[in-house]
Parts: C-alpha cells; sequence; structure tokens
C-alpha cells in the first residue's frame, strides 16, 4: 500500500481528494492502495451524505465563529475536525479483495487495523457501534465508508487534541446513537487519546504496511469535484 501524507488548503480541496483517490482507483485497475493522512489547520464541520443539516448542526454557532460547513460523499452522522483530529482515509481494491463489499466485512476489517495502531501506542482501543472507535468506553473516532464498483474508501478521525467542548458547541444531539452513548452529550461522550499526531501517522502506516509514498495524485479531478460539487452550496445544503 502506498501513503499520501497531504492536506490540501481548503476544507473543499480536503474532501474532493479523497473522493477523488476512490474514483482513480475504480476507473484504472492499475491505481494503488493508498492510506491518505491530514488534518485541517482550521474547525471544519463535514456533514455525512445523508445528513439533515439543520437537526445535527448548530448553524448560527458555526455561523458566529466563521466554522465552515460542508458535505462529504460517504455516509454516517457529522463529524468536527480540525487541529488536534488527525483524518485518515484508506482506499482499497475490491478486485483483490471482493470481501470488502459487504459492509459489515469492510467496518471491522479496517477498524481492527486501527486499533492495532492504537494499541501499539500502549492505548486501550474498542469497536463500538457500527463504526465506533472507543478508548474506555469514550469516543476518539468515527468512520464512514463510501464503495464503488471496484473499490472503496473507509475514512475517519482520530481525536487526539480537538476540544470536544468545541464539537457540543458545533453540533446538536445526534438523532440516532448507539446504546452504548446511553444519552452522554458530547463532552461525557468524547475523550481525545493522549498521543502525539506524530506517532499516530507512523503506527497508522505501521498497522497498513504503508511504507512508500504516492507521488502522483489525482489532482485535475480533484479540482473538478472542488468546482462542480464541494464548493456548491446545492450539494452542502441539500435536503436528504
Amino acid at each position: 500500500m502506498k501513503h499520501l501524507d497531504l492536506t490540501l488548503p481548503t476544507p473543499e480541496a480536503n474532501l474532493a481528494l479523497d473522493e477523488a483517490l476512490v474514483e482513480s482507483a475504480d476507473q484504472d485497475e492499475k491505481f494503488p492502495e493508498v492510506l491518505r493522512l491530514w488534518e485541517p489547520a482550521a474547525t471544519m464541520v463535514v456533514l455525512g451524505r445523508s445528513s439533515p443539516c439543520a437537526a445535527e448542526v448548530d448553524l448560527d454557532f458555526c455561523r458566529a465563529e466563521d466554522i465552515p460547513v460542508l458535505r462529504r460523499a460517504s455516509g454516517g452522522q457529522t463529524i468536527v475536525t480540525g487541529k488536534g483530529c488527525l483524518m485518515y482515509a484508506a482506499v482499497l481494491n475490491l478486485r483483490t479483495r471482493p470481501e470488502l463489499a459487504m459492509v459489515d466485512t469492510a467496518h471491522r476489517f479496517v477498524l481492527e487495523r486501527i486499533c492495532f495502531a492504537i494499541h501499539n501506542l500502549k492505548i486501550a482501543c474498542e469497536i463500538n457501534g457500527i463504526s465506533d472507535l472507543t478508548s474506555n468506553g469514550r469516543k476518539f473516532s468515527g468512520n464512514s465508508l463510501r464503495c464503488r464498483r471496484h473499490s472503496l474508501v473507509y475514512h475517519g478521525t482520530i481525536l487526539y487534541g480537538l476540544d470536544p467542548e468545541l464539537i457540543a458547541k458545533c453540533l446538536r444531539h445526534p438523532v440516532r446513537e448507539p446504546s452504548y452513548r446511553m444519552s452522554r452529550d458530547h463532552r461525557e461522550f468524547l475523550s481525545p487519546l493522549r498521543a502525539s499526531s506524530d506517532d499516530l501517522r507512523h503506527e497508522l502506516r505501521r498497522a497498513w504496511n504503508a511504507d512508500t509514498e504516492l507521488s502522483d495524485w489525482p489532482e485535475t479531478l480533484t479540482e473538478s469535484l472542488i468546482r462542480e460539487k464541494y464548493s456548491q452550496a446545492s450539494w452542502t445544503m441539500k435536503i436528504p
């Protein structure tokens, strides 16, 4: 597997790159599997593909604080990311891993790799709910996936420094929640890992055997997706 440690300058570009990678892998059977790592410099809110914006986001707070709200191409609920939240995306080949077309299998396959990396930092890690990772019962990672015909992208968050207080101000209490949450608010439910960004990046690359850098990423397709999709209010604010 290749690795791509690349944070682009804008929120729109960073979401577009994840989609561009999986679309490139879907169209070109020679495109390698990739582990992408990135971390935004400023806070941003990212809706799931079908997330109802008004129900999940405090838009008044986000507007007042100039926090951008965007929508990703994968499912799941809304997340908040920013400095102190490492983002990862694993782009996997369904031609060689056809079993991952089964969503439950894909969840287990990827989350076990992430847990392996966290355990190597001597930190407790459990899989909870559909696709959450927790440490001692408190969530530090939310994850989602998007399947194409021949490839999938599985991506998510690893909270290590972003303040749960800020997350609680950006988001409303979720409409749906896993039973293990037990109605805890964001402040009580979330807990950043005691780990550095550098250590997390190192262990993730090691867990995925991502030893070689991807030197040629799909820049043209990324720019097209920014222009035609991720910069468009019609995409971000669509009614599910």
